[in-house]
């Protein structure tokens, strides 16, 4: 039986790529939201081409969907604190029109997600100076947060400063825990580390958003050995949806159970609209979630 304190949503990065605005610019908003309401999910994750809040709430009314949260760029460490704030009260306030319930914030100073280095070996690393800088400053975005009703959640991710399992632990070892929380993203980590339960297990406490993202091993390897860029491998297909790659979902969806998750867990996938049809895959995300998590659960007894 379905948890009800989980909530399912399906990212917007399978219609549009904020990465890279040109690839599926012919999907808009409308299309997205209903794809959505088609493949069975109950909401969404802001995308960078979605409009001013007023609109999209009666988009989202329409349809009966929610808005999760969305990604925030920090940059902690090349700007400050003070300017880096500034912009996020602005992000924070918009979510909160929204009704979101987190904010996903990635410190982006020295990341290569958007350039053409080799995602696999040329990450960049921080200071012990700039992990203290990056630590105190996401304190106190978290505070900013919690002003809005808010959970800032940090998302590892590849190419950028905290992207390996030791990089996460250290940033949840010198962040408070009631002000900073963790994003899981099961392809970023599997990519990193080959591995994606230990980190699900060292913070499941700190846990307050989920990323399931699926990996193709086939197109990982060759990525790997081309020494491409995080664009050209998602763009070589490196990223599915669950129940496509070689991610098995149910210990991962039954750790989450066990210790009483609550929020949502987003189906996410960068690819190319034009070579995976996004209702497809997200038809082929839902049935994979039907089938092989929300069913295989027992029923509870009444």
């Amino acid at each position: 039986m379905q948890d009800q304190q989980i909530l399912w949503g399906i990212a917007p990065i399978g219609w549009r790529n904020d990465d890279m605005p040109e690839i599926g610019a012919e999907n808009n908003l409308r299309q997205l939201l209903s794809d959505i309401v088609v493949a069975g999910f109950q909401g969404t994750e802001v995308g960078g081409f979605f409009p001013e809040a007023d609109v999209l709430n009666k988009e989202l009314h329409l349809r009966n969907l929610k808005i999760a949260g969305q990604w925030f760029s920090s940059f902690i460490i090349r700007d400050g604190l003070a300017v880096t704030a500034e912009a996020f009260h602005r992000h924070c306030q918009y979510l909160k029109e929204v009704k979101a319930s987190v904010a996903v914030v990635s410190e982006q100073t020295y990341s290569i997600q958007g350039t053409d280095k080799n995602v696999f070996s040329e990450k960049s690393s921080f200071t012990d100076e700039e992990w203290e800088t990056l630590c105190l400053g996401l304190n106190e975005l978290g505070k900013i947060a919690g002003q809005y009703d808010l959970k800032l959640v940090y998302h590892h991710h590849m190419g950028t400063g905290v992207q390996t399992a030791a990089e996460v632990d250290r940033l949840m070892e010198n962040t408070d825990a009631h002000h900073v929380h963790l994003l899981y993203d099961t392809g970023h980590i599997f990519v990193s580390d080959n591995d994606f339960t230990s980190l699900l297990d060292r913070h499941i406490d700190r846990i307050k958003h989920v990323h399931f993202k699926d990996v193709r091993k086939e197109a990982l390897a060759q990525c790997r050995q081309e020494g491409k860029s995080f664009m050209q491998s998602f763009l070589n297909g490196m990223f599915t949806v669950p129940g496509d790659g070689c991610i098995d979902f149910t210990e991962v969806y039954q750790t989450l159970l066990d210790h009483h998750y609550k929020g949502w867990i987003v189906v996410e996938a960068e690819q190319d609209p034009a070579i995976a049809n996004p209702l497809e895959y997200a038809l082929i995300a839902r049935k994979y979630i039907d089938e092989k998590l929300i069913k295989s659960q027992p029923e509870t007894v009444k």
